[in-house]
């Protein structure tokens, strides 16, 4: 029997109807057998499948439910933790081990010492050795420190760029849609201000053509913008001003449908092309002719977050909050598996995106503990062949989100406030929102160039365990799946 039908029966319970047909056979989430949850092609399904057998509980089926969810979401830590915690609490020591140890080769660490769900398989040196070696991966580690704080209050600073011809950072407000001018040393001064001439919403995302003197800035009509209209509801553009004077030079909007858009990360790259990713819909676009165009969407994309043009202008860079690191090849106009060994690095919960020397650096707060990596890629840019932790642990990091690359050092924002509001864009408790540390690192930390040079000699070999091989294609090709299938 198929699950798709199955489902049908109990639909309601774990949230929505897969087939329009009616199953020929009722059954319970208690009754389905392990092929059939394996045959569940929906990760939302899954985690509700995993949270009703935990309720139950059903440890069995619940390690089910979550051994299928992560062939589908390799890259979702806090799942592999649950799958194990499964487990501990069927007492499988040896699959309890395993799926920590890969947890903590991949750099995730955890506090388990005390932790009771996992009392079944506490009885041996192995799991000493396990917990001692979570809780190092917890230790801060990097060089990297506050270098300056944004002006405090009711602002939500979540963008960050650098203008190289005047020295000056850049920091847009997801609040009041405006932008600052900030020294080397964090002084800050006005700079751009939403009105009518420019309508400007939230600032989400900028990106500085150093060559054109512009910078270019994804704004969004959100609820969390103070000067939100009704009448703008969904609507999203690129806006390009000149660096010199902050004047309004052109605007790209996306023709609003009546549902939300949100642009909420943006790249120029190394020939001046200007690319934006719409989060929600997941969808990239290019400034192409005066307008916004389609390049990519992917129906298993599931969050796209920051983009990075590489340095020879042929890949346009991406990631999924879920899914990992992905590329475009623009010539081609298809994307591609970003290959990489999973059972050494997590690409998971990845926010910010910069090209650094033929390398991509990602800003990971999906991950615990939150980090910033340094990836060095093959020469074709398809494979990671080596992976440097910068910055990870500090206390400083409680959200890095987004972060501009200037020289050879990395500003990041440290501690987004995103948090601290609803979801309706309403500060939770003002007494509670902190002024925006910006963070320094140096991307040259730890820098071998023989290291790097050898390791691109083994590209094919660590490929071979990469997670998937499938490619995306553009909106206007169709789309195929990450897995290839």
């Amino acid at each position: 029997m198929h699950i798709r039908s199955i489902l049908c029966a109990f639909a309601l319970l774990v949230g929505g109807v897969l087939s329009a047909q009616p199953a020929p056979k009722a059954l319970t989430p208690d009754q389905l057998t392990q092929a059939q949850i394996g045959e569940i092609d929906s990760a939302e399904t899954l985690l509700r499948l995993a949270a009703t057998y935990k309720e139950t509980p059903d440890y069995r089926r619940m390690s089910w439910a979550l051994e299928q969810l992560l062939r589908l979401r390799p890259n979702a830590g806090e799942m592999r933790l649950a799958l194990a915690t499964s487990y501990a609490m069927m007492g499988e020591k040896t699959k309890t081990y395993d799926t920590l140890l890969k947890l903590q080769q991949a750099g995730y660490g955890f506090d388990l010492a005390n932790n009771p769900n996992f009392t079944k398989v506490a009885d041996t040196k192995v799991w000493e050795y396990i917990v001692e070696q979570l809780a190092i991966n917890l230790r801060p580690f990097g060089e990297g420190k506050v270098m300056f704080e944004l002006p405090g209050g009711d602002h939500l600073f979540d963008s960050i760029a650098y203008d190289p011809k005047r020295q000056q950072f850049l920091v847009g407000s997801v609040r009041d849609g405006s932008i600052l001018r900030l020294s080397r040393d964090g002084r800050p001064a006005a700079f751009i201000q939403p009105d009518a001439s420019n309508g400007l919403w939230s600032i989400y995302a900028m990106a500085v053509d150093a060559a054109d003197d512009a910078l270019y800035v994804a704004s969004t009509s959100s609820v969390y913008f103070k000067g939100f209209k009704q009448e703008d509801y969904g609507k999203a553009g690129v806006f390009k001003f000149s660096l010199a004077d902050g004047k309004l030079l052109d605007k790209y909007v996306l023709t609003p449908d009546g549902a939300p858009q949100t642009l909420s990360s943006i790249a120029v790259g190394a020939r001046g092309e200007v690319f934006a990713a719409d989060g929600l819909r997941n969808i990239i676009y290019r400034v192409d002719g005066g307008r916004l165009k389609p390049l990519l969407a992917n129906p298993r994309l599931t969050s796209l977050r920051g983009l990075a043009a590489s340095g020879n202008g042929r890949f346009l860079y991406f990631a999924d909050y879920t899914m990992g690191v992905f590329g475009i090849d623009l010539a081609a106009g298809r994307a591609f598996d970003v290959r990489y060994d999973p059972a050494k690095l997590a690409l998971g919960g990845i926010d910010g995106v910069s090209w650094y020397d033929n390398h991509l650096i990602v800003i990971q707060n999906g991950m615990t503990p939150h980090r910033v990596m340094r990836l060095a890629l093959s020469r074709d840019g398809r494979t990671v062949i080596g992976a440097t932790p910068l910055d990870a642990g500090h206390p400083q990091l409680t959200l890095p989100t987004y972060g501009t690359v200037t020289g050879d050092f990395l500003y990041y924002i440290a501690n987004s406030q995103k948090n601290q509001y609803d979801d309706f864009g309403v500060p939770r408790d003002l007494a509670k929102i902190k002024p925006v540390a910006i963070f320094r690192t140096d991307l040259r930390f730890g820098w071998d160039a023989s290291k790097h040079e050898s390791l691109s000699q083994a590209a094919t070999e660590i490929s071979k365990s990469m997670p998937g091989s499938g490619r995306f294609s553009n909106v206007e090709g169709g789309s195929t799946s990450v897995t290839g299938n």
